[in-house]
């Protein structure tokens, strides 16, 4: 919960990296997306549509490299390659559902 006195002091540097990580574009849809279990590439591009595989790597690296998601390479011919979400992804549920119920209330609302 935002605290009462947000109005004072700067904005939490940890928090501002937070969002900004989990607000970029694709981010919350690959993160949602791979919360339905373990995929390869092409199933979580299939999950979400409009998103491009230039894209789409940037992301899976960018969350792997923040340790949201892992990459399991699998020595199959052709090689396969498995993303899931870690534990610190796995946490991260709970916030995008509040986003999401947030979103289902508010989202092409007018402000009053």
């Amino acid at each position: 919960m935002i605290s009462e006195d947000k109005h004072e002091g700067p904005v939490c540097e940890v928090f501002h990296r937070a969002i900004e990580l989990i607000g970029r574009r694709w981010t919350g849809a690959i993160i949602s997306a791979l919360s339905r279990g373990e995929m390869r590439f092409c199933e979580v591009r299939e999950a979400i549509p409009g998103v491009s595989d230039r894209l789409l790597t940037e992301r899976l690296k960018e969350l792997e490299r923040h340790d949201i998601v892992a990459r399991k390479v699998h020595s199959t011919r052709p090689v396969t390659v498995i993303y899931s979400l870690t534990p610190k992804g796995v946490a991260l549920g709970p916030v995008l559902d509040a986003v999401s119920e947030w979103a289902a209330v508010w989202e092409g609302h007018p402000t009053a």
